[in-house]
């Protein structure tokens, strides 16, 4: 965050190889940008970069570029309501099919944050819908839920589920996964 509080930026990344004897049983990396700039206590407008690959859910590459607004619907000292919205451009290569997709897809949010009054128990829920534009029967659905504790003010640890579900992948089949993550966290 920036020292005015009034721009955000958020770095995460996830990498996971699973190998025996030369073969990859699970090879998947996952990198997000977001930037996130306050303009008013209401109205906030966000931009995001993100590459991924996971073939297990039949993702090859794929790299996302969007745009959009976020609207704080809710905050008190201890919980906060957002909604977001924003355009999509997405290409996803897929090696194996030969293919080279480019779609325009729609990026909607609820995003969720709990804090109990002490503020060091969290609780932090996100649900994003993003169907094409073209074709709202082809979507995905994510949500992520994180518990958090706070050891002190640069420490803390935390659980995370995260739920996927792709309704048409490139093979033409839906896929979904779920995960559940125990982990530290580092401010500064």
């Amino acid at each position: 965050k920036s020292k005015n509080l009034k721009k955000i930026y958020f770095l995460v990344g996830d990498y996971n190889l699973i190998r025996s004897e030369g073969k990859d049983f699970t090879n998947v990396w996952f990198v997000h940008l977001r930037y996130n700039q306050e303009l008013t206590n209401l109205f906030r407008i966000e931009g995001f970069l993100q590459s991924q690959h996971n073939k297990i859910l039949d993702v090859n590459l794929r790299n996302l570029a969007g745009v959009g607004i976020r609207l704080k619907l809710f905050s008190k000292e201890n919980f906060r309501l957002y909604w977001g919205n924003a355009y999509m451009y997405e290409n996803e290569i897929n090696d194996e099919l030969n293919l080279d997709l480019r779609f325009h897809r729609l990026s909607s949010y609820m995003s969720m944050t709990a804090e109990f009054p002490n503020g060091n128990i969290g609780f932090y829920n996100t649900i994003y819908y993003q169907p094409l534009f073209k074709k709202f029967g082809d979507f995905r659905i994510l949500n992520q839920f994180k518990a958090d504790v706070e050891l002190n003010k640069h420490f803390n640890v935390f659980a995370l589920f995260d739920y996927f579900y792709d309704s048409i992948t490139p093979k033409d089949r839906s896929q979904y996964s779920s995960t559940l993550s125990f982990g530290f966290g580092i401010r500064f």
